[in-house]
């Protein structure tokens, strides 16, 4: 019995490993998101402030120019984690289901074996 109470912990701590990467990689989506946004306000400042929004234009803002590419790297790195996302929930998924499957057998295997001591104690009692 000792080896399945190891492999429920082992279970266990899969389950909390894998809900922990869920919520970290969800964590840095809405970071990225909140930065992405916050570029967006910068770069319609600079341009306002430039009076330039033609990106091809000769004097539009450098800092405009490298915001947007920031902008465009935190999209590409966003959709790489929403993928990672997926990745990691269905993992997390399958982890919930392995832990309920060696539950049910702790669970199933701890009743037979009850049932076992009492049939074994009720034996005893009736041979003395």
């Amino acid at each position: 019995m000792k080896s399945r109470e190891g492999v429920l912990r082992l279970k266990r701590f899969q389950v909390q490993e894998k809900a922990r990467q869920v919520a970290q990689i969800e964590t840095m989506v809405s970071q990225f998101e909140t930065m992405a946004t916050e570029l967006d306000g910068q770069i319609v400042y600079e341009e306002k402030k430039a009076g330039i929004e033609d990106i091809n234009h000769f004097a539009y803002p450098t800092f405009a120019k490298a915001a947007r590419l920031r902008r465009e790297n935190l999209q590409t790195s966003i959709q790489d984690l929403n993928d990672q996302h997926s990745a990691a929930k269905s993992a997390l998924v399958d982890a919930e289901e392995e832990l309920q499957k060696a539950e049910k057998l702790e669970q199933r295997d701890g009743k037979s074996i009850e049932i076992d001591k009492t049939s074994e104690y009720e034996r005893a009692g009736m041979i003395g």
